[in-house]
């Protein structure tokens, strides 16, 4: 009885809390968790401050698929999964953002349940300052007005595909239920330095190119580098146009290499695609990473990407093309890896709400064997914001394996089917 009435009054106090914060959840230079964040890449800067005290956003977003996918290849001595129609297991983030003084913010991000730890476990989190006058009142406040310094173990801002992803339960800003073949995606620790003038930006960054924290593999890695320019302008009330170029640079990793296409640790939203056993009843397969492509770039590593994005009205234009070489740590030379993608979508309605678009994804590089091999993926989808907090889509997805070796188990093999996803975000 007595845990009862403890969960009762914990339970109590949380929602007492929803309502007290309730009156006014926005906070300075913060990318909204709803329908307003869609197509916000950084999150905006702004040097006018409304900070008066501390201020804790409880935040957090739920998903859940329905998915129906069949899939096959042509390695007789591989069985691939027997795949069914049903509910994925859902997941769910907990955020906490909270406004610490004038222009400095810290975000933390919880995976309360996801397909590869059915437990909480912490993604990550920065502190985002915006603002010195914690300092001294004014200190550097002429800089300040157009930079920005982010300090943490946090996603790493290379590429803008990141942006567009699903992290886990945060769906919203993925117009699509998939994320990119090649997913370039990790949490290291290190900071970023931003600076924004009128359309254009730039930022530079350095991490210490572990994904995994320790202090036992001592010269065993070494940092990773990042770098990003852009021009981002709204040109007149219709026309949007954003053409961003990223680079990232890790020179080793010998302790467990570099994760930058294998960082997630939530998992694929098509579950179990090209997953079965080998002859000796043995499992294969990328497991929660299924369907996705990892280079096995661990070492030696430099990726390029350039990202434009065009918005007219309604319609609007997402591409990636991106460039990546490396090796494995047994490897004397290097490979090459190329991703290309183009989504077009349309979004209609009064304030926008529903949107049709596909996605054409293409990844294409050799393998450790010597082997040039190409994987594409298509994707036709629905969406429909209900509200600016719940998205329902709906998405045809097509993948095919090519020129793989007869031993693989990749040779012959697609997947393809539907994909029913409803996405709360708040």
């Amino acid at each position: 009885m007595k845990s009862i009435m403890k969960k009762v009054i914990l339970i109590a106090i949380i929602f007492t809390g929803f309502s007290f914060y309730a009156q006014n959840r926005d906070l300075d230079n913060f990318r909204q968790p709803d329908k307003r964040g869609i197509n916000v890449f950084e999150a905006p800067k702004d040097s006018v401050s409304t900070f008066e005290n501390v201020k804790v956003r409880l935040g957090g977003a739920s998903t859940l698929q329905f998915q129906s996918l069949s899939q096959k290849n042509d390695n007789s001595s591989v069985t691939l999964t027997d795949l069914g129609s049903n509910f994925n297991l859902a997941t769910a983030n907990l955020d906490l953002d909270v406004a610490l003084a004038k222009g400095v913010r810290m975000h933390l991000r919880t995976y309360l349940s996801s397909q590869h730890h059915t437990e909480a476990y912490v993604k990550g989190g920065y502190i985002q300052i915006d603002n010195l006058d914690f300092i001294s009142e004014g200190f550097l406040s002429d800089f300040m007005k157009h930079a920005r310094v982010k300090i943490g173990h946090m996603e790493n801002n290379y590429g803008d595909t990141h942006f567009r992803r699903t992290d886990n339960a945060m769906a919203l800003y993925n117009p699509f239920v998939g994320n990119y073949l090649m997913d370039s995606f990790t949490t290291e620790v290190g900071a970023e330095l931003y600076y924004f003038s009128n359309a254009w930006f730039g930022m530079v960054g350095i991490t210490n190119g572990k994904l995994n924290q320790n202090v036992t593999d001592k010269d065993q890695t070494s940092p990773s580098f990042l770098a990003k320019f852009g021009y981002d302008n709204q040109i007149d009330n219709d026309f949007r146009f954003r053409l961003t170029g990223s680079l990232f640079h890790s020179a080793h990793n010998n302790a467990r290499g570099i994760y930058l296409y294998s960082g997630d640790r939530a998992g694929s939203r098509y579950y179990t695609v090209m997953n079965g056993k080998d002859a000796n009843g043995d499992a294969i397969g990328d497991s929660f990473r299924a369907g996705r492509i990892n280079p096995d770039l661990k070492n030696e590593m430099t990726a390029v990407m350039i990202n434009p994005f065009l918005k007219y009205g309604g319609l609007e234009f997402f591409g990636v093309i991106e460039f990546s070489r490396g090796k494995a740590k047994q490897e004397v030379d290097r490979r090459k890896w190329t991703q290309v993608s183009g989504e077009l979508l349309y979004r209609f309605g009064d304030k926008e709400n529903v949107y049709f678009g596909t996605r054409i994804n293409r990844v294409g590089g050799e393998l450790r064997s010597g082997d040039d091999v190409e994987v594409n993926r298509f994707q036709l989808v629905g969406g429909w914001f209900m509200t600016k907090n719940i998205l329902m889509k709906a998405e045809y997805v097509r993948q095919k394996y090519n020129d793989y070796p007869t031993s693989d188990y990749h040779y012959g093999g697609k997947f393809d089917g539907l994909v029913l996803e409803a996405a709360i975000s708040f």
